[in-house]
C-alpha cells in the first residue's frame, strides 16, 4: 500500500466514527422547572429605642447631653465613637466613671442612657451613684 493511501485511511478513519450508524439517539429527559421564587431585598429596621437606666442617685446624669456631663464632671478622659452611640469617661481619684450616650431620636443629639463606675486601681465595681457624686465638681 503507499503512504499516501495509508495517511487518507488514517485521516478518514475518525470521520468514519462520526458517521451515524442509523439508529436513533435518544432524547434526554425534560428537565423539571424549578418554581420561581420572590426574593425580597432586606429592609434596615430602625433600631430599638435605647432603655434608660434608672436607679437613685442617677439624677442629672441620665438623660444628659455631652455638653451638660463636661459642665457636671469637666473634660472627658476618653471619648469613643460607635455608629451613633457615643462613650464619655470621666475619672478622678476615687473612680473611672463610664456614660453611654444613645440618640433618643433619628437626628438629635445622644443623650446617657446608662453608667458603670469602677475602681481606677483594680476595675471593680463600685457605686455608681457615689461615683457621680466623688467626680461631679463644686460649685
Amino acid at each position: 500500500m503507499q503512504p499516501k493511501v495509508l495517511i487518507a485511511l488514517i485521516l478518514a478513519l475518525p470521520l468514519a466514527a462520526c458517521a451515524s450508524s442509523g439508529a436513533a439517539v435518544p432524547k434526554p429527559a425534560p428537565v423539571a422547572k424549578q418554581p420561581r421564587v420572590a426574593v425580597r431585598t432586606p429592609v434596615a429596621a430602625p433600631p430599638p429605642p435605647a432603655r434608660i437606666q434608672v436607679a437613685p442617685g442617677l439624677e442629672g446624669v441620665i438623660g444628659a447631653g455631652a455638653d451638660d456631663l463636661e459642665r457636671q464632671f469637666g473634660q472627658a478622659r476618653l471619648e469613643v465613637w460607635e455608629g451613633d452611640a457615643r462613650k464619655l469617661q470621666f475619672s478622678g481619684t476615687a473612680c473611672v466613671l463610664d456614660v453611654f450616650l444613645y440618640p433618643a431620636a433619628r437626628g438629635r443629639e445622644p443623650q446617657a442612657t446608662y453608667v458603670e463606675a469602677r475602681r481606677a486601681s483594680d476595675g471593680q465595681e463600685v457605686d455608681r451613684a457615689a461615683c457621680i457624686s466623688a467626680l461631679r465638681k463644686r460649685p
